[in-house]
């Protein structure tokens, strides 16, 4: 028993970095030239090991934090590893080259990093990382501003993105914080849409917050629907040849364009409107037929041919193939097919049903509302990577699957929430814990076994 606690004490208080460690090596490929010492940090086989290592600790520590009330609801993430290892193993018999193994290793990482779900259920293990990135990260951002270029800000900052949903929750002081940082994302890089986009839609979201009295759940229920429907009634649209929603300049007239940072770092004028996307889909889909892995793919060993990009990857593999494209969904589809597919389309629908309709508190059911839209963005983006921006859409499963954070009430919510910024309100919550599990204990309606399994 002794050996437990100690083991979960330290991984209580290992977790909390891992935010850190993520937020930094998804930014380090966007050093600007000529930082020495930070850029050397850029080790495939050193961030390798801890991408391992926090896999690890999260394995673990599903022991000593999951919430076994959502033992039910997460038996789709379990199919989903599962399946995704399957897909690893059969990578194994398809990698041919040295970079083929390579990218089964770094792809496998992203694959199995819906592990994170399982302790993510446990609201003080997803507000103790919170903590730690206010704590530490925000700090660190003045620093990192000036070695980072401008459209890597929305990377570094992606948990605040989240907490955007929880603005109603925090004090005036904390608001501002958050206005600023998510300004400051806006307005210094509009050319990184996809960063625009995942920090300015949280604010629409908002509004169902402020209109909670008038916006029944029936109506959150047909949004949350709606844009599940919506990205496969424009994906039939668009082989079909009646719509296609990525080629907006064949239906818009005029010049909208934005300054924005191109792959060198220079900052350029960008078209707002040009189709980066229906190129990728042509080869994705074109690729699937021709080689026949559209139902069980190709394995995270592989990629898509491309007549694009392929040309450059043929000097090293000897193959015209593109190993991951820029649109999440599509390298789920590569990687494990239509069957990956399925199971990664039920853990979005779960999640966000649960939150929509199974939750005590508005917060967790814009939550809800904010991993449909995540669904939708799939289709355009949101690679599925091993990045802070993917991790931290792991914790947000885990908050809708959460039978804890969903049975909280809109005060209780806020208590959490302002505790990220302040220790005194962690003391007032544990105090409320305290006293929530002697009145359990002390129920005589509930046998040993339920309460044991009631966590808090």
């Amino acid at each position: 028993m002794k050996q437990i606690n100690v083991n979960k004490q330290i991984i209580s208080h290992m977790l909390p970095v891992s935010i850190m460690l993520m937020t930094i090596y998804t930014v380090l490929p966007y050093l600007k030239a000529g930082i020495p010492f930070v850029s050397s940090l850029n080790s495939t086989t050193l961030w390798w090991g801890i991408s391992f290592l926090i896999l690890m600790m999260f394995f673990l520590s599903r022991h000593y934090f999951f919430d076994t009330r959502n033992e039910d609801n997460l038996l789709v993430v379990w199919i989903y590893l599962f399946w995704n290892i399957v897909c690893i193993t059969r990578g194994m018999f398809e990698a041919e080259v040295y970079w083929d193994w390579k990218g089964l290793i770094g792809n496998s990482m992203a694959l199995i990093l819906p592990i994170v779900i399982f302790s993510a259920t446990n609201k003080i293990v997803v507000q103790s990382l919170f903590v730690f990135y206010v704590k530490y990260g925000l700090p660190l951002f003045a620093l990192f501003a000036v070695m980072i270029r401008t459209d890597a800000f929305g990377f570094y900052l992606m948990p605040v993105s989240i907490l955007i949903l929880f603005f109603p929750a925090f004090t005036r002081r904390q608001r501002i914080l958050i206005l600023l940082l998510a300004a400051v994302v806006i307005f210094s890089d509009l050319g990184a849409r996809s960063n625009v986009l995942k920090f300015g839609i949280p604010f629409l979201i908002l509004i169902i917050y402020y209109l909670k009295e008038k916006i029944s759940v029936k109506l959150l229920e047909t949004a949350r629907i709606s844009l599940f429907i919506i990205p496969l009634v424009l994906f039939i649209l668009g082989v079909t040849n009646v719509f296609n929603v990525f080629n907006m300049s064949e239906y818009l007239k005029g010049d909208y364009v934005s300054v924005g940072t191109d792959n060198q770092g220079n900052r350029v004028e960008m078209s707002a409107i040009t189709d980066t996307r229906t190129f990728l889909y042509i080869e994705v889909l074109e690729s699937a037929i021709n080689n026949n892995y559209w139902f069980l793919g190709r394995t995270p060993a592989r990629g898509n041919d491309s007549n694009t990009f392929g040309v450059l990857a043929s000097e090293l593999t000897g193959r015209n193939e593109r190993l991951a494209n820029e649109i999440g969904l599509a390298n789920v589809f590569t990687w494990t097919g239509i069957m990956g597919v399925i199971l990664y389309f039920l853990i979005f629908y779960r999640a966000s049903y649960l939150a929509v309709n199974r939750s005590n508190n508005i917060y967790v059911k814009m939550l809800g509302v904010f991993i449909a839209f995540r669904w939708l963005y799939s289709w355009v983006e949101d690679v599925n990577n091993f990045s802070i921006n993917y991790f931290m859409l792991m914790i947000i499963f885990g908050m809708c699957f959460s039978h804890s954070f969903r049975k909280m009430t809109n005060n209780e919510i806020i208590i959490w929430a302002r505790g990220i910024f302040d220790a005194r309100f962690i003391n007032f919550q544990y105090a409320l814990m305290k006293k929530k599990k002697y009145e359990i204990n002390m129920d005589a309606n509930l046998t040993t076994e339920e309460k044991k399994k009631i966590i808090v």
